[in-house]
């Protein structure tokens, strides 16, 4: 069954259009990485030169926020993770 991964739409260029993808993964972290791995664009959206989850990423799974260890939190089958992108500005 798996885990989806639904995509800001600013990242689905990433994904050739696609808003939901299908991964596997014990933790976001590991989900994260088999999103990265099917869709290598998706790196450079999410993380910084470093390595670091950029400051205007949001995870969540199932819908509640997993900030403060995004990549630590663990998943199950069927579980669902939203990458959000934080706007800022007036």
């Amino acid at each position: 069954m798996g885990i989806k991964v639904n995509l800001h739409s600013t990242h689905r260029q990433h994904t050739g259009g696609r808003k939901i993808v299908e991964v596997e993964g014990f933790t976001v972290g590991e989900c994260i990485e088999s999103l990265v791995g099917a869709h290598p664009g998706m790196r450079g959206a999410l993380f910084d030169v470093g390595g670091k989850l950029r400051n205007n990423i949001e995870i969540y799974l199932n819908l509640e926020s997993t900030h403060p260890e995004e990549m630590l939190k663990p998943t199950r089958d069927g579980d669902e993770i939203h990458i959000a992108i934080m706007l800022a500005g007036g």
